[in-house]
């Protein structure tokens, strides 16, 4: 079981301490142009804090519809879960879950045809959120009761290279910048006894995808993926095996270039295949000093970027692409307080 709270605290440690062992052959990323020590280490520095809220944010997803045998799993790909009950203390794949909104979970597989997603109707004194996650995790858009109204709507999630056309009935086409995304729902509990209402909201929720809806066959299958297994061990020892599986479904944005340039420098990246285990004994103690000063500043940002109100940490750390405009250490700041958390209501949303 992992518990995301600690998942990540002593990655560079673990790193650090794989260091000491015996060097292994270097292979083709340990070659001429392997950049000099301090480089290397910046570069890791910098790649731990880009990489970290997409290394938690695929350790979530492989426990929510992956592993069938874990304890958090929800439900396959495309398929919605509800949960009839607030989060408790064994709802761990998440850092802070609300505990007065009972969640449904929607992992997207985007890659072979957008996804459909429909809502009830619901009364206008029930709030209820549809929050659209992805890989990078951006809040890329919102349906619900403040955002698209209380009324029964279609609304349509594509991938980040979907280009056609929008087919009749549905309210509004929201596009992840990753293949893979994730929708948190949550709808407002008024108190226990109201639980069954809960129940007949969450049954109106519904996802297809867009050859069912406009009942066309299905678009041809998708490859088979085999997803590397996440445990805490092995996050702490493999981060960057991780970062450098979960970008080949998130294409570049403009803002990400610089950051992926140097990350192929060091083998992560689209062609590449990161092996710490067989990193030399130099590289490794670079890469791992580098991950130590990345968690390092993600420490303190997190602990100055909030206020304590009340023993309540309060902070605006969530949002979409444009509102981190390649801020990673704000975004790395906001997985490690809270993955997942909500974007700031605006006051032009009703």
């Amino acid at each position: 079981m992992l518990t995301k709270r600690e998942l990540l605290r002593s990655a560079a440690l673990a790193a650090m301490t794989i260091a000491t062992t015996t060097p292994l052959p270097a292979n083709a990323q340990t070659k001429a142009e392997w950049p000099d020590i301090r480089e290397a280490k910046a570069i890791a520095e910098e790649g731990f804090i880009y990489g970290l809220p997409i290394v938690m944010n695929y350790a979530v997803m492989y426990e929510f519809s992956v592993d069938t045998k874990n304890s958090q799993f929800k439900a396959p790909f495309n398929q919605i879960k509800n949960l009839a009950y607030v989060a408790t203390y064994k709802d761990t794949a998440v850092v802070t879950p609300n505990s007065d909104t009972p969640y449904s979970t929607l992992w997207f597989d985007l890659r072979a045809e957008p996804m459909v997603v429909s809502v009830p109707a619901v009364e206008k004194a029930r709030y209820y959120t549809v929050q659209l996650i992805d890989g990078n995790t951006f809040n890329f858009g919102y349906i619900g009761s403040r955002a698209t109204g209380s009324d029964a709507g279609d609304y349509m999630v594509v991938g980040p290279n979907w280009q056609g056309a929008t087919p009749p009935g549905i309210q509004k086409v929201f596009q992840s910048s990753t293949q893979f995304a994730f929708a948190a729902i949550r709808t407002q509990l008024f108190n226990p006894e109201d639980m069954p209402n809960v129940v007949k909201v969450q049954a109106g929720y519904k996802a297809q995808p867009l050859s069912a809806y406009i009942k066309q066959p299905a678009t041809t299958g998708v490859a088979a993926i085999d997803f590397p297994k996440a445990d805490a061990e092995l996050v702490k020892k493999n981060f960057f095996e991780y970062l450098d599986f979960a970008l080949q479904f998130a294409p570049a944005g403009p803002e990400e270039r610089a950051i992926r340039e140097k990350l192929a420098r060091i083998g992560v990246g689209a062609g590449k295949a990161f092996e710490f285990k067989d990193l030399p004994l130099t590289h490794k103690i670079e890469i791992g000093l580098g991950m130590k000063d990345g968690e390092e500043k993600v420490e303190k940002y997190l602990a100055s970027g909030q206020k304590d109100i009340n023993g309540w940490k309060i902070g605006s750390l969530f949002g979409d692409r444009l509102f981190y405009s390649g801020d990673w250490l704000k975004r790395a700041a906001a997985a490690k307080g809270g993955i997942y958390a909500t974007t700031p209501r605006k006051p032009s949303i009703q």
